[in-house]
């Protein structure tokens, strides 16, 4: 917008005619008050600002104009009358002016001026928005750099544990044998067996990042009764973590049409989530509704509960909140492939969670069958 100062009427008619023909808009000020005052409330492009004027002169709203954070930047165009001469020009620039014109005006020659300021406004707000988006993706690849490089220290630390487990069970066992003592060949197998499952998980997890970012993570869909998958999982994670209390409530559908292990692996991470991150509780609720349309799986917990500003992160990739990371081991990629997995089946993953009360990660998933999101 353009804003016209001048304590004659005519002119400021005469000009705000000519712009707006010139599909400009346009408002007006009679003063230098009144202008000071409408550039602390709106935003212009140009201010064509006559030097002329009682009370303040346009040199002086100009000063006072160049004072405004908001306004700085705003193009001003002189226009005088009398003072033609080369001081007043001078005068007219160092207080900020653009560009210094003498009257009678030649409208032919202020609305070439005009789009020449429009036109160098127009490339300097493009110029700063591509530089926006440029420092913002700088930022971002930043900020992705540091995620993956902490990731490759976290799984380096975390493949190592099993491995160094597995290593020394091994060289223990070697020495029992010798020794002919089966019972602590067994308890030792029994150990490094826990290990290398961890190591196999941890490596499957692994696999499914990639897969995911190569785009070649597949889905063998079909028709399986959920109950049956979700009170096998229950069973499972129940026998390997016997002092937890795993109750269900609710029932899921007959049939459901989805890639049933890639389901349970979802449910798996939340479960054993859910279990890790309660300390010093024995209790998770796992609740099933079903609709006409659509399944809904929340497991709930009783633990340490997550932050609200922190909930919407936690479905990122490599993502692991501070407070947790350094008590509780893992990649931080299960919750973010449990969230790929359900996208592409065209459900939903989310979390209701209030700090220091537990949380609910929960999952809904279309009954009505939807084609894959490749």
């Amino acid at each position: 917008m353009i804003l016209i100062v001048d304590d004659t009427s005519e002119n400021l008619i005469s000009l705000k005619k000519v712009l707006e023909k010139h599909n400009f808009e346009v408002d007006t000020a009679s003063s230098g008050e009144e202008a000071l005052k409408k550039v602390l409330k709106n935003e212009y492009v140009l201010i064509i600002l006559d030097v002329q004027m009682p009370g303040m002169d346009g040199f002086e709203v100009a000063e006072a104009i160049s004072g405004y954070s908001k306004a700085k930047e705003t193009a001003i165009i002189f226009l005088s009358a009398a003072n033609t001469e080369l001081k007043f020009i001078a005068k007219g620039y160092s207080s900020g002016g653009l560009d210094y014109i003498t009257k009678p005006v030649d409208m032919d020659i202020l609305l070439l001026k005009v789009k020449t300021f429009y036109r160098i406004y127009e490339q300097s707000r493009k110029l700063i928005e591509i530089q926006k988006a440029l420092l913002d993706e700088i930022e971002f690849r930043k900020r992705a750099e540091r995620k993956k490089d902490e990731f490759i220290s976290i799984a380096s630390h975390e493949l190592k544990t099993p491995l160094t487990s597995v290593k020394g069970y091994v060289q223990l066992l070697a020495r029992s044998v010798d020794k002919g003592d089966i019972p602590t060949v067994k308890k030792h197998l029994a150990k490094a067996q826990v290990q290398l499952e961890k190591l196999n998980e941890l490596i499957a997890d692994l696999l499914d990042i990639s897969k995911i970012e190569s785009g070649k993570l597949k889905f063998n869909k079909k028709h399986f009764v959920f109950d049956t998958l979700l009170d096998g999982v229950i069973e499972v994670i129940h026998q390997a973590n016997p002092e937890f209390k795993i109750s269900r409530m609710g029932d899921g559908p007959k049939d459901i049409y989805a890639d049933e292990m890639r389901i349970e692996q979802v449910i798996v991470n939340f479960l054993t989530n859910a279990i890790k991150y309660s300390p010093g509780t024995n209790e998770v609720d796992v609740n099933v509704k079903t609709t006409a349309d659509q399944l809904y799986v929340g497991v709930r917990d009783f633990g340490i509960g997550i932050a609200p500003e922190l909930q919407k992160s936690v479905f990122e990739k490599f993502y692991r909140v501070e407070e947790t990371s350094i008590h509780f081991q893992g990649l931080g990629i299960g919750l973010y492939i449990s969230a790929e997995i359900i996208n592409r089946h065209g459900g939903e993953v989310g979390v209701k969670s209030k700090l220091g009360e537990g949380s609910e990660f929960y999952f809904t998933l279309p009954l009505v069958s939807s084609p894959e999101t490749e």
